[in-house]
This record gives C-alpha cells, sequence and structure tokens, in this order.
C-alpha cells in the first residue's frame, strides 16, 4: 500500500514537472512570435514610407534613377519576406536596403533643392527613426529566440520539446556588411 502511494506521488509530481516544463516552452515559443509581430509592424510602417520618399525624390529630374531603383528593388525584397516570414531571406534582404537608403540620403546631399523639401527631410527622419526601432526590436526578437534555444535544448526541457514539437527558432542576423562602418566617402563619390 506505501508503495502504491510513493508511486501515485511520485507520478502526480513528474506529471506536475512535465506541465510546469510544457507551460513554459509555449511561453517562450509565443514571445518569440510576439517578438516578431513587433517587428514586421515596425517593417511594414517602414514599408509605406519608402514608396513616398522615392516618389519625392522622383520630382527632381536629374536624381539618379539606379539609386531609386535599387531602394525599390531592396523594397520588394524585405516585402516578401517579411510576408513568408522568412527570417533567412530577411537578413540579406534588409541589408541591401539599409545599403541602398544610405546610397539615397548619401545622393541627396548633391541636391540642395531635394535637402530643402521639407516632405524629404520629414520623410528621411522617419525612414531614420524606424530604423533604430527596428534594430532595437531586432535585438529583442534575438534575445526571445536565444531563451526558446535554449530552453527546447537543455534537459529535462528537451525531452518535453521533442514529445510536443517545440523547434528552435532562427535568428535575425543581418550581412556582415551591415555591421561594418558604412564608407561615407564612397557614398559621395557616386
Amino acid at each position: 500500500m506505501a508503495a502504491l502511494v510513493i508511486l501515485v506521488a511520485t507520478l502526480a509530481v513528474v506529471a506536475v514537472y512535465g506541465i510546469m516544463v510544457y507551460n513554459g516552452l509555449v511561453g517562450v515559443k509565443h514571445a518569440v512570435a510576439r517578438a516578431w509581430s513587433n517587428i514586421d509592424v515596425l517593417l511594414k510602417q517602414r514599408h509605406d514610407e519608402i514608396p513616398k520618399l522615392v516618389e519625392t525624390a522622383k520630382q527632381y529630374k536629374q536624381f539618379e534613377q539606379e539609386t531609386l531603383e535599387k531602394v525599390v528593388r531592396a523594397r520588394g525584397l524585405v516585402q516578401a519576406a517579411r510576408e513568408k516570414q522568412d527570417i533567412g531571406a530577411l537578413g540579406p534582404a534588409e541589408s541591401m536596403l539599409r545599403t541602398s537608403l544610405g546610397a539615397l540620403f548619401a545622393v541627396a546631399e548633391s541636391y540642395p533643392e531635394l535637402k530643402a523639401n521639407e516632405s524629404f527631410m520629414q520623410l528621411q527622419n522617419r525612414i531614420s527613426q524606424l530604423e533604430n526601432a527596428i534594430a532595437d526590436r531586432r535585438e529583442l526578437y534575438n534575445e526571445a529566440v536565444n531563451v526558446n534555444n535554449v530552453r527546447v535544448e537543455q534537459f529535462p526541457d528537451a525531452i518535453v520539446a521533442r514529445m510536443f514539437g517545440f523547434g528552435p527558432a532562427k535568428l535575425l542576423e543581418f550581412d556582415a556588411v551591415e555591421k561594418t562602418d558604412v564608407d561615407v566617402k564612397a557614398l559621395f563619390g557616386r
């Protein structure tokens, strides 16, 4: 009889512990999804602002068409990756967009009329603010991913994770070019 009580108590403790681990894994999985949603909102806002910036720059006939086309092309790649929630494709697309926006802003320096355009300057500031917010949210997203990935790999959580199909999430990483200093001289030399 005592052995039966000990067995039932042990099974109850294991079950309660398993439920706690499962609930913890659900929590970190949803933290990753929430962090992605925060990035997604900012990407969408920036996506909506870029065409306005390009249209404002197009008003200046002599403005470099190639620079504008690069921005539009990169914007499309970011949008496609965002819609598919393809974290692997988003990093390189983001790097391309940031590089082309940097080139656009640098080229704009050569056009005093464009720099004096209040609409262009407001859009440039808004996009810069969104860029900073995306960088902050990316850090939070990667932290949530890290917590998730540690939980699904550590023992005994890994057992519960495998049983219920919890897996690692992918970090949002940008190309090495994104992490290096911008060569402003080269941008102005265009």
